[in-house]
């Protein structure tokens, strides 16, 4: 229980500090994306943008969240995403998009510290998300429910349209408060508890499938729990120690390119409504289907040579 204790006791300044920078992000986006929908200004751009975006089952409106998300991050994307108004297949194809495919500058500065193309990263994510994107439209039913949509009726003045915001902006507060403060517990107890090396060492017989070699476990399950960013540190470390070579730790970086952040990305998402399985489950098949054409890809290059 003291363990617990003192999980709970540090993660509450440490997810208010976090908490704090993420609305700060958040909250001045999703004020701009509302006022550009009152003007009329969104519905311009998604004239333009919805040609390219039908191809991908998205409103042209739907490009504002994925630039967001990709490059402000996740938490910037779903503001955007809650801002308009989308179905529930939409809202599941862009939100796997944007778990493919956020926070690039950072976490693609990140993997160029491990041993990666800082822009080889950065494209293949995108183009990943978009092929990504063009698959869950063809497979995935329709869903016509609607997702979480915090923003005004369409024909609100403008002083209704601000009080909703006010409003919107309280509930997604509370909501990013908890899940913050969530992470940062379990983050906190599994270090107490020491379990991120014994579940690595347990996992290491799946690095064969994921077609990335054993001692590698420990920087996937770090990437995973973590994620590329809040886990960089430790990624970058056991690179320096020797743990994994530069070219291992390239191996991996192509994996979690594609499948990071599970625990985060997963439980933000659902806690909006978004399929937890579908997020997991295609990731997983984006990654193997990433890694093992790599290998394949260089096998043949070799052989030719």
């Amino acid at each position: 229980m003291k363990k617990i204790r003192n999980a709970v006791r540090e993660a509450i300044p440490a997810s208010w500090k976090s908490t704090k920078w993420l609305l700060k992000l958040m909250i001045p986006i999703s004020l701009g994306v509302t006022l550009m929908q009152y003007s009329g200004l969104l519905a311009w751009m998604a004239e333009w943008i919805n040609p390219v975006f039908v191809h991908f089952g998205l409103p042209g409106e739907s490009a504002v969240a994925f630039i967001s998300g990709a490059t402000a991050g996740t938490y910037a994307g779903i503001a955007v995403m809650m801002a308009i108004p989308l179905t529930m297949k939409q809202a599941s194809i862009l939100a796997l998009m944007i778990a493919l495919c956020h926070a690039l500058p950072m976490e693609c500065a990140v993997n160029r510290k491990t041993g990666s193309s800082f822009w080889t990263m950065g494209l293949i994510r995108i183009v990943m998300a978009f092929v990504c994107a063009l698959v869950l439209n063809v497979l995935l039913p329709d869903m016509p429910g609607a997702y979480i949509y915090l923003g005004a009726a369409a024909d609100s003045s403008l002083a209704e349209v601000m009080a909703t915001w006010v409003v919107s902006q309280v509930k997604m507060s509370l909501m990013v408060v908890m899940i913050i403060f969530t992470l940062m517990v379990v983050q906190r107890m599994l270090e107490a508890y020491g379990l991120l090396d014994p579940l690595s060492r347990l996992l290491s017989p799946l690095m064969k499938v994921f077609g990335l070699p054993r001692k590698a476990s420990y920087m996937w399950l770090v990437g995973n729990v973590l994620g590329i960013s809040y886990g960089s540190a430790v990624m970058v470390e056991l690179e320096e120690k020797g743990v994994v070579t530069r070219e291992e730790a390239n191996d991996v970086n192509y994996h979690l390119i594609m499948n990071h952040s599970m625990l985060e990305d997963t439980i933000v998402f659902a806690a909006t409504g978004i399929s937890a399985l579908l997020l997991i489950t295609t990731r997983m098949a984006f990654a193997l289907l990433l890694v093992w054409g790599r290998k394949i890809v260089r096998l043949q290059t070799v052989s030719r040579a």
